[in-house]
């Protein structure tokens, strides 16, 4: 089966003369080595791009999209369609953090920018406190690269107002939206597939071109690790690169050359792959995706992250990897 669905794919995208001679004289890995290198072209991502809707990015895992902009103290709700376009459904009107600018550190009552995911849903049934009114959606904050840039604290939520008393028109650094509001929000989004995204002002919109880039050297890095070429893998890290470990590009390439060293088969496949463009940045993308490998020493299959930028000579850089 895995054959005959390689051979199928080959000859509509390479050729029918081609991968069969190919096939004839070197066998079916040979035919993998190709079409893991047809998934490094500009043209096949071009073809891609254009079939969706790249307001927010290139997203394959998020239906739902939730767009808060602290200056203008809303919060949208995008849909995707059965076109694959992000809709917005509501615009409401939203509270956020008493001080302006990116939260640093607990208690400074500042709204994070950046972007999350939301953990779980807090109701009556977890005995919320109803000072922040029927539920409440527990963000990721601070994710991986809050953390590598020294951000903390904790308790980031879209929430609800108080039950029986009156607040202030700011949070200690949540999101929060009336009652009402918050109720129609549970009942249209999906938790394990909404993302949030909090912006100090507009979205920051990019290009296909630039999601073209993105997504042609992340299959350029995959090609690299998967054939053990640790010279042109390593030329993908920034020099500031930090694991979610904390080791550094030193102790990374020494660790990943003994690795490729062993030069094993491996099977390496992304999917629900998301790459977004960085909230109050210039040319930094969160790329996220569930990665599976699988060599004879080893085997993963999880939820991978990368923080990449883009240099001036138009090359992606990973400055964070978990």
């Amino acid at each position: 089966m895995k054959l005959l669905i390689l051979l199928i794919l080959s000859l509509s995208t390479l050729g029918a003369d081609n991968i069969l001679n190919n096939y004839r004289l070197h066998g079916i890995d040979n035919i993998e080595k190709q079409l893991d290198y047809e998934l490094t072209s500009p043209l096949y991502w071009e073809k891609e791009l254009q079939k969706i809707d790249t307001t927010f990015g290139y997203l394959e895992s998020y239906s739902s999209i939730l767009s808060c902009d602290k200056n203008e103290s809303t919060l949208s709700l995008y849909e995707k369609d059965e076109n694959s376009t992000y809709n917005l459904i509501k615009k409401y009107n939203a509270f956020t953090g008493k001080k302006a600018g990116d939260k640093k550190v607990e208690g400074d009552l500042k709204t994070p920018i950046g972007i999350y995911q939301i953990e779980e849903k807090l109701d009556k049934e977890t005995k919320l406190d109803p000072f922040y009114g029927p539920l409440a959606f527990v963000t990721s904050y601070p994710n991986l690269y809050d953390r590598i840039q020294g951000k903390n604290g904790s308790g980031i939520w879209v929430h609800g107002l108080p039950i029986k008393r009156e607040r202030d028109e700011f949070t200690r650094g949540c999101i929060a939206i009336n009652n009402e509001n918050i109720e129609c929000l549970d009942n249209n989004i999906d938790i394990t597939n909404t993302l949030i995204i909090i912006n100090p002002s507009e979205h920051i919109k990019t290009t296909k071109e630039k999601l073209n880039l993105l997504l042609t050297q992340l299959f350029k890095w995959r090609y690299s690790w998967l054939y053990s070429d640790i010279q042109t893998y390593l030329s993908f890290y920034a020099d500031d690169f930090t694991r979610f470990d904390g080791m550094k590009i030193d102790q990374f390439s020494k660790y990943k050359t003994r690795i490729f060293k062993k030069n094993e088969k491996k099977i390496i496949l992304f999917s629900d792959i998301n790459i977004i463009p960085y909230p109050n940045t210039t040319d930094i993308y969160q790329i996220t995706f569930k990665e599976y490998y699988k060599s004879s020493t080893f085997e993963f299959r999880g939820d991978k992250m990368l923080m990449v930028r883009i240099d001036k000579s138009n090359n992606f850089k990973i400055f964070v990897e978990k």
